[in-house]
């Protein structure tokens, strides 16, 4: 989408979209009308599923629920994170080259981005 401003003409930045559900990012539609928040149907159908279970239990609109087989995912994947972040901290300290301080940085970058996706 392009805004005009005077002569010049301007292209709108819009940040990229991840499905509410799974985190995947959403494509591109370039669609009118209200955006995606799903990236399929199992997603929405997931949404909802969970959406009913909250007010089922009476926990907060707001609540996470993760089952126990999610959570120590997550925790695993919080002690990637930072472990690799100590592996950076680390390899400053003894005096690493700009090669591998960039390596370890990219490792750290890729378990982030795995933190990223909780579902």
């Amino acid at each position: 989408m392009e805004l005009v401003t005077g002569e010049a003409v301007v292209p709108r930045r819009e940040e990229a979209r991840h499905c509410a559900w799974c985190g995947r990012r959403l494509p591109d539609s370039g669609r009118i009308g209200r955006p995606r928040r799903y990236c399929a149907q199992p997603c929405r159908q997931r949404a909802y599923e969970r959406r009913a279970a909250v007010q089922r239990g009476g926990l907060p609109e707001d609540a996470v629920v993760l089952s126990s087989g999610e959570l120590a995912d997550l925790q695993d994947r919080l002690f990637q994170v930072r472990c690799a972040a100590e592996d950076v901290v680390t390899a400053a300290s003894d005096g690493a080259g700009r090669a591998e301080l960039r390596r370890l940085a990219e490792e750290l970058v890729e378990a982030a981005r795995s933190l990223e996706r909780i579902r």
